[in-house]
């Protein structure tokens, strides 16, 4: 009979540790993958509650030990779908914004985005399930701080690209824009408003985030430190 590790690389055939370890970690993150993938369409669909252990694994073609071995609980997984889908969302809404070329139109591609999909519902479902299990809040915790980051880092770039000039600094922009859209998405779902109504309803609580002052105009905080008061035009 042939030996079959004569067909394996070195370091398979003499059984490397290093090699097998990051081959498992490898094959661990790819089911990772495809259990997401899989158990966020079927969430969304159909809730927590809704959605069985045996349906996911069904989906994902795998074994329903294999969920509570990366994920340990249902729960667990439901809120890492949540966090996911929330950051996909937050690029996407980047990528939409790139060609803006004035802080209104900046602002509109922004919450035209977010409220055409029902990621920021599914995560507000994700939030009040961590109000229960405070063992899932750390995710949550740092899916948060990860998507103010990059809403900051972003719109510091389309301010510092055109000059536009703003009354709040990105960090401060980008809290406030997604908390706005969590507030008026939970409540438009709520009142059964269509996604055409929560963008304009976002629009008119949000007002704009800058100002465009010209092409030499630069990024400039309006604050009681410099004793400026705005105008009405800046406010």
């Amino acid at each position: 009979m042939a030996d079959k590790s004569a067909h394996l690389p070195s370091e398979l055939a003499a059984g490397d540790p290093k090699h097998a370890a990051r081959a498992t970690r490898s094959a661990g993150r790819k089911m990772r993958s495809l259990l997401l993938d899989a158990a966020s369409p079927l969430f969304r669909e159909r809730g927590l509650s809704g959605t069985a252990i045996t349906d996911i694994a069904a989906a994902a073609n795998a074994f329903p030990s294999q969920i509570t071995y990366y994920f340990r609980t249902k729960e667990a997984l439901f809120v890492e779908c949540a966090c996911r889908d929330l950051l996909y969302l937050a690029r996407a809404t980047e990528q939409a914004a790139l060609k803006a070329r004035t802080p209104r139109d900046y602002t509109h591609a922004l919450a035209e985005t977010v409220t055409a999909s029902d990621s920021v519902a599914f995560f507000a479902e994700a939030l009040t399930l961590t109000r229960r299990r405070q063992d899932l809040a750390p995710l949550v915790e740092r899916t948060i701080e990860r998507l103010h980051a990059e809403g900051a880092r972003a719109y510091a770039s389309q301010v510092a690209q055109h000059g536009w000039r703003s009354l709040r600094a990105p960090d401060e922009s980008s809290r406030r824009f997604w908390a706005v859209a969590i507030g008026v998405i939970l409540e438009g779902y709520a009142m059964g408003r269509s996604p055409d109504e929560l963008c304009a309803e976002m629009l008119r609580v949000l007002g704009e985030q800058a100002k465009s002052t010209g092409e030499a105009a630069r990024l400039r905080l309006v604050d009681d430190r410099d004793g400026s008061i705005p105008t009405d035009e800046e406010s």
